[in-house]
């Protein structure tokens, strides 16, 4: 039953997983750095950047597209059973608004944790722990809940799953060496 809870929520949350990771790989394609600009545009705010170099317009665009894609594929495979004992919502019934909320949540929350990194002086890249994993938790649930609110439940597996496959995934992104830092 648990482990049913796991896979539904982790499948549920695909978008907003994916919308997460795609912003530091594709801003590290040599062809798009040239065109890639910071969101704050090196503006200073309280003698300090608003959000840093880190937190890009190519970026923030790609999340939001990778949580589209990733929904439209799930919305295709939801035409298989499997998907669809596994599925928590019938992704034949949503808009193209719910993936689209929860991409723009998980970046909104990322930008947030920055502009707030920034005012406590933790450098760009370096380890705001908790908030660095359940940021974009936060605010894909709280922009999706527009469209769609999940159980208690899924919260609850989220909010503690989160952290743990976040700082899976950093690891083997930092040995296959896509990352600089394995948290």
């Amino acid at each position: 039953m648990i482990l049913e809870l796991i896979l539904k929520a982790i499948y549920f949350f695909l978008p907003a997983y994916f919308s997460n990771m795609t912003p530091p790989v594709i801003v590290n394609i040599p062809f798009i750095k040239k065109f890639n600009f910071p969101l704050d545009f090196k503006k200073i705010l309280f003698k300090k950047r608003i959000f840093g170099d880190n937190k890009t317009i190519i970026g923030s665009i790609s999340g939001i597209i990778a949580s589209l894609i990733i929904f439209q594929i799930q919305k295709y495979l939801f035409n298989f059973n499997f998907f669809q004992n596994i599925s928590i919502i019938n992704y034949n019934e949503l808009s193209l608004l719910f993936p689209f909320l929860l991409g723009f949540g998980t970046v909104l929350g990322d930008i947030i944790k920055s502009f707030i990194k920034r005012r406590l002086n933790i450098l760009p890249g370096a380890s705001f722990p908790i908030a660095d994993q359940l940021d974009f938790v936060i605010f894909a649930l709280l922009l999706s809940s527009l469209i769609y609110i999940p159980s208690i439940n899924i919260i609850l597996v989220l909010i503690i799953i989160t952290p743990i496959l976040c700082l899976i995934i950093n690891f083997i992104a930092f040995k296959l060496k896509l990352k600089k830092v394995w948290y």
